[in-house]
């Protein structure tokens, strides 16, 4: 009975370590890696893609395994109330050019670019076509050199 106890008290704590921790985190990009690198920082600060004002959708850019990667997640309460037709995500050069460009179509909320290996500066970019395909809102984050 002892054992039991103690096994229900540690799964409750768990349960609520683990609700606690997904409130403190709900939006960020901790619990991801890009597909081939399991080790990444963020550079420079998150910019955030707007909807009517009020952000939908977090922009972010990484360096990891000698490569720049972009990072979109879609809030958590943007989806709940709100449609989007895709997302993308990418990585800019001061040349205009997306590179490893990534275009997912809805229900997709969270996405990385593929990695682009560079000495140039980048920024991360984020697009989201929202609703019936009319209004597309697009974020980059800071330049980073």
């Amino acid at each position: 009975m002892k054992r039991r106890t103690r096994r229900a008290g540690s799964v409750g704590a768990l349960v609520g370590i683990t609700l606690g921790l997904g409130l403190v985190n709900a939006g960020s990009a901790a619990a991801s890696t890009p597909s081939g690198c399991s080790s990444v920082r963020q550079v420079g600060a998150t910019k955030y893609v707007k909807y009517k004002g009020k952000p939908a959708a977090s922009v972010k850019q990484y360096y990891g395994c000698g490569k720049m990667y972009g990072y979109l997640l879609i809030w958590d309460s943007f989806r709940k109330n709100h449609t989007w037709k895709y997302a993308s995500v990418s990585v800019t050069t001061p040349d205009g050019y997306a590179h490893g460009l990534v275009l997912k179509n809805r229900p997709a909320y969270e996405m990385w670019s593929k990695g682009y290996a560079t000495t140039n500066c980048t920024q991360g970019f984020g697009r989201v076509q929202f609703g019936d395909g009319a209004n597309t809102a697009y974020v980059k984050t800071a330049t980073v050199c």
